[in-house]
């Protein structure tokens, strides 16, 4: 989607690890590595401890879901993304966090895409695009981010509605921004996966000025409480 060895701030070049050393499973983030997380976004940002959580969620579910979001839409592809098979490394000063999948990650396909063939051990045939879709909610939220989620939870107040509200949104930011070079119509790739994950009623696509899709969200963030207090595009605070 961005060339193969394209360097973006939050994905490992080439987005598969091939050497882990240096890398930790997301895994650990149920323990000492989240207060690690929570408290370099604390720093980051100069903020209070449920606004420096909201934005490391906020940082870490799109980093997290691009790779499954742009995989299905654009191959009907979805690397499955537990938390063993998730790894990550705080060396990178540029993003909160810098996210890889290992090498043999498993990956759903449907019985017509050619790796259905392939015999490889990793790979999972599912029968239709919506049990595709399916796949693709189970490994992402409820046995990555839901745990994740509840470990935050166990830390800081902090509403279910505004963490998922920022998964919702990265999701659907994750297609418009690729809808140059994905098949289809972006607004039912979106919807089907907002459907899919549970999250459709929190954010809203509008035109934009220039009659682009633009995402409206309907929770916020917490930006707003900074210390030099920001307003995204979308939130549903207006300035």
């Amino acid at each position: 989607m961005f060339g193969t060895s394209t360097q973006l701030p939050g994905l490992a070049p080439d987005l598969l690890v091939t050497d882990p050393s240096g890398w930790r499973p997301t895994a650990e983030l149920r323990g000492h590595s989240l207060d690690a997380l929570l408290d370099s976004s604390r720093r980051r940002w100069n903020a209070q401890p449920h606004a420096a959580a909201a934005l490391a969620w906020k940082a870490y579910t799109y980093w997290l879901a691009l790779p499954a979001v742009l995989g299905y839409a654009s191959a009907r592809r979805v690397p499955l993304l537990s938390a063993h098979d998730v790894l990550m490394h705080f060396d990178d000063p540029r993003p909160l966090v810098t996210l890889g999948l290992r090498a043999d990650i498993p990956v759903a396909v449907l019985p017509s895409d050619p790796l259905a063939l392939s015999g490889l051990p990793q790979v999972r045939v599912v029968p239709t695009e919506a049990a595709l879709r399916e796949e693709f909610r189970a490994s992402l939220l409820d046995r990555h981010l839901t745990p994740l989620l509840d470990a935050i939870h166990d830390r800081v107040r902090l509403g279910r509605r505004t963490l998922l509200g920022s998964l919702a949104s990265g999701v659907a930011y994750a297609v418009l921004r690729s809808a140059d070079v994905l098949p289809g119509p972006s607004t039912e790739t979106i919807n089907a996966l907002l459907t899919t994950l549970g999250v459709d009623d929190l954010v809203e696509l509008v035109a934009d000025a220039g009659g682009r899709l633009d995402v409206q969200r309907r929770t916020c963030c917490l930006a707003f409480t900074l210390p030099q207090p920001k307003v995204c595009k979308g939130c549903c605070i207006k300035p």
